[in-house]
């Protein structure tokens, strides 16, 4: 009968689990540890990657399905747009959307992301009339829902007839693969959680997506580290995406430019691109990105938007206070 080993066990348990994102180096990573362990149960870098929440993750540039697709799976070249915050909320937005939908198709884009925010008031006519002028794209625009385009509290209706199977789904593109994901609580604006159909949803339907193609999430609310109005629960989704080969997410909600890059990942916010909502950092240009693909990697541009003669454009700060 053989003795039990004295010495404490070697395994995950060892790992700190929750590290704080501004906590530099966990001390897994940095292999600081005394102990030793036999071959058989000695943690690998992927593993101990792997127990650390996704804010740490992002806070190392340590992001273990982008570290293990480098070179592998880069997918197709090409061009997509993406804007947030267009706050339509009367029949002199038509007008703004149109000059910016001009704008927009000299890009050459294969398709336009809207990162929520599509109106107001979730105003039927309203959602109506922004479907209609960004159809003038000629290509496909993907929306999610905001806050603001709900009626009131839980009410989405006219979202959800007027954008079916737009909530929670994912396209593929050039050997790309886009999600877009629900991030609202309804109405609210600050202090929120996503929501249980979102984690549903991403529990029934992640399997189906590659782990090795580049991937694009774009949200409503903000998902980088300590960015205002992110939700209390940003981490939970972002480590559903643990081992996937991650390259950037954009979102909406605060009207201003953000960027957390940490290692492969990028994750953005951008101005608001609405003619009678100005930014919550005090900018005035309004405008969106220009992405370009290549070698699996995004790189991003943002581009003004400059309409002629168009009322309160560029410098409206109206109801700036309120995402």
């Amino acid at each position: 009968m053989s003795r039990r080993s004295s010495r404490a066990p070697c395994g995950r348990a060892d790992l700190p689990v929750g590290l704080d994102a501004r906590q530099r180096v966990p001390t897994a990573i940095q292999g600081s540890q005394s102990r030793t362990c036999t071959e058989n149960s000695r943690i690998s870098r992927r593993a101990a990657l792997g127990r650390l929440g996704a804010g740490a993750l992002l806070a190392l540039g340590a992001w273990p399905g982008a570290l293990q697709a480098q070179g592998q799976g880069n997918g197709g070249a090409f061009r997509f747009l993406v804007v947030n915050d267009t706050h339509c909320m009367s029949a002199q937005c038509e007008g703004y959307l149109d000059g910016l939908v001009r704008q927009m198709k000299t890009e050459g884009a294969d398709f336009c992301l809207h990162a929520g925010d599509v109106t107001e008031k979730g105003e039927k006519k309203y959602l109506g009339m922004a479907k209609s002028v960004f159809a003038g794209l000629r290509r496909p625009m993907y929306p999610v829902i905001g806050n603001h385009d709900y009626v009131r509290a839980r009410d989405r209706q006219s979202y959800t007839r007027t954008f079916p199977l737009r909530m929670n789904y994912y396209f593929l593109h050039e050997g790309w693969q886009f999600i877009g994901l629900d991030s609202s609580e309804g109405v609210k604006f600050e202090n929120t959680e996503i929501q249980p159909a979102t984690f549903q949803w991403l529990d029934d339907y992640l399997w189906r997506l590659s782990k090795r193609k580049p991937t694009v999430i774009f949200t409503h609310f903000p998902m980088g580290t300590e960015v205002t109005y992110r939700p209390r629960n940003a981490d939970a989704l972002l480590e559903r995406f643990l081992d996937f080969n991650l390259q950037a997410v954009f979102c909406g909600h605060f009207h201003g430019f953000t960027e957390r890059v940490e290692g492969p990942v990028t994750l953005t916010t951008n101005r608001c691109c609405a003619l009678k909502r100005g930014n919550h950092d005090g900018t005035t240009e309004k405008g969106y990105f220009v992405c370009e693909t290549r070698e699996g990697t995004v790189a991003r541009r943002f581009v003004e938007y400059k309409p002629d003669g168009a009322p309160g454009s560029g410098s409206s700060s109206r109801n700036a206070a309120h995402a």
